[in-house]
C-alpha cells in the first residue's frame, strides 16, 4: 500500500479558470467581484446576516475580539482543547483567558465548566464546535443569556453543519469558518465571519477595511473614506475568494463523499469499540455530521502513542492534537484553576485518521484493517 497522508487538499476544476478570471477583471486586491459571489453564497445558503471573508479563521477571531470591544480586565470563557487562535485573538486585546473543561464523553467544552467560571468581569464566551459537531447549545445558550454576555462560535471544523436545524455560526453573536487546506472546502489560507446582529454590521465592515468606511465609499455611499475605528487588513484577495468559490461549487459533492467517508470508519470499527479497544466519536440527536474528521479515543497516552507508531509503519499517517491551552508556555498561571481532567485525557488519547475527499475505499479499509491487528496484538 502506498503512503496514506493524513491530508490532501482537493481541487474541484475550477479554481485556475476563476483565478483567471478573477486577474482578466483587473482587480485582484479584496472585496471585488468573487468575494462578493462568497459572500452572497454564504447569506442565501445559511440565511447568516453578514458575512465578510478573512484571511484567516484567526483574522475573524481578531475580528469579533474587536467587535465586543475586549479590554483589559474584562475575562473571556475559552475551551483549552483548541487551537490557539481562539484563545489568542482575545489574549491579543488585553483578556484575561479563562480555561473551561471538556464533557466527559466528547472534547467539545462543557457547560458546567463554562458556569462554574463565570465571574463580574466576564464579558464573552468562546466555543468550539468539535469536528463539525455541534455544542450543547441549550444549555449555552441559555447560560450566555443569563449571564447577558457576548457569545462567539469558532466554527473553524463546521461548514455546513448543524444544530437543531440551525447552521452553526448562526447562532452567537459572530460566528468564525476556517478555509484552511485541512478543512472540507479550502482556499489554501483563508476565513469567514458571520455578523448575526445588525447593530454590528457597519462597524465589522469598517474594522475589516484597515479601520476605514471604504466599503461604504466603493459602493458609492460616501465621496471619500476616512480612518473611523480600529480595524486591520482582515480581507483576502480575490484570488484566494475565486478559489474559494470555486470549492463552494462543489460543497454537496464533497460533503457527501466525506461524510460517506467517515461513516465507512465508524462502521468498520464499530465492533472494536464495542469489544471495550477505544471510543468512537458521539454525534447528539440535535447535531449533524459533517465530515470534517474521525477519531478515536485510546485507553491510554502510551496504547494512543503504540497505535500512532503502528500505522505509521504501515504508510499510514494518523495524529493527534490538541496540547492543552491551560498548561501552555504562554498561559502559564492564567486561566481557570480547575484541573480540566477532561481536556487532558482527550489531549493524550484522541488520535485522528486520515480523512480527505480522494481517500479511496481500499484505503479506508486498510486503516481499518492495521487498527484490527493491533489491537489483536
Amino acid at each position: 500500500m502506498n503512503p496514506i497522508p493524513f491530508n490532501k487538499p482537493f481541487f474541484s476544476g475550477n479554481e485556475l479558470k476563476y483565478i483567471t478570471e478573477a486577474i482578466n477583471y483587473g482587480k485582484i486586491s479584496g472585496n471585488g467581484v468573487f468575494t462578493n459571489k462568497c459572500h452572497a453564497f454564504f447569506e442565501n445558503k445559511y440565511g447568516f446576516g453578514k458575512c465578510l471573508l478573512t484571511a484567516s479563521c484567526t483574522d475573524a477571531l481578531e475580528m469579533a475580539a474587536i467587535l465586543l470591544d475586549i479590554k483589559p480586565g474584562d475575562e473571556v470563557i475559552v475551551p483549552s482543547y483548541s487551537f490557539v487562535s481562539t484563545a489568542n485573538a482575545f489574549a491579543l486585546r488585553g483578556a484575561t483567558i479563562v480555561f473551561a473543561d471538556s464533557t466527559d464523553v466528547s472534547p467539545h467544552v462543557s457547560p458546567e465548566s463554562i458556569e462554574q467560571v463565570i465571574t463580574k468581569n466576564t464579558k464573552a464566551i468562546i466555543i468550539v464546535h468539535y469536528g463539525g459537531i455541534a455544542c450543547d447549545m441549550d444549555k449555552i445558550m441559555s447560560i450566555a443569556n443569563k449571564n447577558n454576555l457576548f457569545l462567539v462560535e469558532d466554527c473553524a471544523h463546521s461548514i455546513d453543519s448543524y444544530w437543531q436545524g440551525r447552521p452553526l455560526g448562526s447562532l452567537g453573536d459572530f460566528g468564525t469558518f476556517s478555509f484552511h487546506e485541512t478543512k472540507n472546502i479550502i482556499s489554501g489560507e483563508g476565513g469567514l465571519l458571520t455578523i448575526n446582529r445588525t447593530e454590528n454590521i457597519k462597524r465589522s465592515e469598517i474594522i475589516w477595511e484597515k479601520g476605514t468606511n471604504r466599503a461604504a465609499f466603493s459602493r458609492g455611499e460616501v465621496d471619500k473614506y476616512n480612518w473611523i475605528d480600529l480595524g486591520s487588513s482582515y480581507l483576502p484577495s480575490e484570488v484566494t475568494a475565486a478559489f474559494l468559490f470555486a470549492q463552494l461549487e462543489s460543497i454537496n459533492k464533497i460533503q457527501e463523499k466525506r461524510i460517506r467517508i467517515w461513516n465507512q470508519y465508524y462502521s468498520g470499527l464499530k465492533l472494536l469499540e464495542e469489544k471495550g479497544y477505544f471510543k468512537l466519536p458521539l454525534i447528539p440527536d440535535y447535531a449533524t455530521n459533517n465530515g470534517h474528521l474521525f477519531y478515536l479515543l485510546a485507553d491510554s497516552l502510551e496504547t494512543r502513542n503504540n497505535l500512532i507508531q503502528f500505522l505509521a509503519k504501515s504508510n499510514i499517517n494518523a495524529v493527534f492534537h490538541y496540547l492543552p491551552l491551560h498548561q501552555s508556555p504562554f498561559i502559564q498561571k492564567a486561566g481557570s484553576s480547575n484541573e480540566l481532567t477532561n481536556v487532558l485525557k482527550f489531549s493524550n488519547q484522541l488520535i485522528r485518521l486520515p480523512l480527505f475527499f480522494e481517500i479511496t475505499d481500499l484505503q479506508v479499509d486498510y486503516i481499518i484493517q492495521k487498527i484490527t491487528d493491533f489491537y489483536k496484538k
